[in-house]
């Protein structure tokens, strides 16, 4: 994927150091491979009525949008997760 527009975009309406909050939507199965790349992150989830996908929430203090773009690129690779 090409985040070169997302990144083009934070540099030009985030002042850095920024909170700043992801959402995912993953199959409950790969759900613990989601919240180890979040382990620094401030994380809720929300399961779907099913059980079938959880919803992720996290928020953490970051320095750049390049540290935006790691968190994108690192889930980009965990099939099935939806960026929201």
């Amino acid at each position: 994927m090409d985040f070169t527009k997302l990144q083009n975009l934070l540099d030009e309406q985030v002042n850095w150091p920024e909170h700043y909050q992801f959402k995912f939507v993953v199959k409950s199965e790969k759900k613990m491979q989601v919240l180890e790349l979040l382990d620094e992150h401030h994380v809720s989830e929300k399961l779907s009525r099913n059980g079938k996908y959880t919803s992720i929430t996290s928020k953490k203090l970051l320095h750049s949008s390049d540290e935006v773009i790691q968190v994108y690129e690192k889930m980009s690779k965990i099939e099935g997760v939806i960026s929201l």
